[in-house]
């Protein structure tokens, strides 16, 4: 049985942990987009927060205008404190447009607008997918647990293994192998901090209020190891908790494609080279795509000898196909485009927060 402790505070689940937790003084936030309608997963995670009774839930929602009634409509339906914020209304679009926060962007910029108007409403945050068909009330128990014990951050880790394979392959194939090819070249704390987490791409974690507004947030791809750099920079390692909760069974992506997994790659390391840069790392880019290969593939060995072990399926040259398609990621960052933390913001969550609900009413009635 697993025990250990490292860089960053680990809480093992040594079999049905379910702690009390402060969910009275919580705000859930389940980001959603119109696929997400009415579908399974989403429908099991708000029935799992009817049985946590948290302070508060909010749905930031992206969906174009003529779903978005339907969408909320649905989203009533549950026995929840509810509020849903449609991130991509005209009214909230224009809020950000006026003030000079260009409105383009996706999930990233649908969380930080959530992180405005959590923070406003309880002491603490929570962030959960809505593609997540395992989900379970102890498991926002779980991430408060941390926080009420003065921990600042708190991040979920879980085993990624459906339909007798591996999954998690970018975090598997890009980010691990490449803390590592970077952690061989530079000793630095931050490199050991972000080694630290075992599913640093996980979706799934908690923070304070006060940390919720003093993040800055990429706006797509990227979100979850920004998130990480951004928790460093405020808390430190010390500050900051993973959190087991067990197997989890998440939708699957294609690698290539507008929303795959080679497209996500380059959001994943333009923020981790952001976060590394900005605790004193340069990397060399000349040489660290070479490296992260040869990194890459002696990880492959490694899945493949553990799905053996367990009698799982594992295609090598799948695998070794996708390293050579990460790596192409591997660059210096492009411009930074992160939204500022709310502490800095231009604009006050009382003003998205009207804006959003003048959005939701106008499509309601038109409806």
């Amino acid at each position: 049985m697993d025990y250990a402790q490292g860089r960053v505070t680990t809480l093992h689940d040594f079999g049905g942990a379910d702690p009390d937790a402060p969910v009275e003084r919580a705000t859930v936030v389940v980001p959603m987009t119109d696929r997400e309608y009415a579908g399974l997963a989403a429908e099991g995670v708000l029935h799992a927060l009817e049985r946590v009774g948290p302070a508060h839930v909010l749905v930031p929602l992206r969906a174009p205008a003529e779903k978005v009634a339907r969408f909320a409509d649905w989203l009533d339906s549950f026995d929840l404190p509810l509020t849903v914020l449609w991130c991509n209304g005209p009214g909230v679009v224009d809020v950000l447009d006026a003030n000079g926060l260009d409105p383009t962007g996706g999930k990233g910029r649908d969380v930080w607008l959530a992180l405005g108007l959590a923070a406003e409403r309880g002491q603490y945050v929570v962030l959960n997918d809505a593609d997540n068909r395992t989900y379970a009330p102890a498991d926002v128990r779980r991430l408060l647990y941390p926080l009420a014990e003065g921990f600042t951050f708190a991040k979920a880790f879980f085993a990624r293994v459906e339909n007798d394979r591996l999954y998690g392959r970018l975090f598997r194939l890009l980010y691990a192998p490449l803390l590592e090819a970077l952690a061989d070249a530079h000793d630095a704390p931050v490199l050991d901090y972000l080694g630290a987490f075992r599913y640093a791409l996980a979706g799934e974690c908690a923070m304070t209020a006060d940390l919720a507004t003093s993040v800055r947030v990429q706006r797509r791809w990227g979100l979850e190891v920004g998130t990480l750099g951004e928790a460093y920079a405020v808390a430190g390692s010390e500050g900051v908790a993973q959190v087991d909760l067990g197997r989890y069974e998440h939708d699957h992506r294609a690698v290539s494609g507008p929303t795959g997994l080679s497209e996500m790659s380059r959001g994943v390391t333009s923020a981790l080279f952001r976060v590394v840069s900005e605790a004193g790392v340069q990397p060399d880019y000349e040489t660290l795509p070479r490296r992260y290969r040869e990194t890459a593939h002696r990880f492959v060995r490694r899945y493949a000898t553990d799905a053996g072990f367990n009698g799982l399926a594992y295609d090598r040259e799948h695998e070794r196909s996708q390293v050579e398609t990460y790596a192409d990621a591997v660059m210096p960052p492009g411009p930074d485009t992160r939204l500022p933390a709310w502490d800095d913001a231009p604009i006050d969550p009382v003003d998205v927060r009207r804006a959003g609900a003048a959005d939701l009413a106008r499509v309601r009635q038109e409806g």
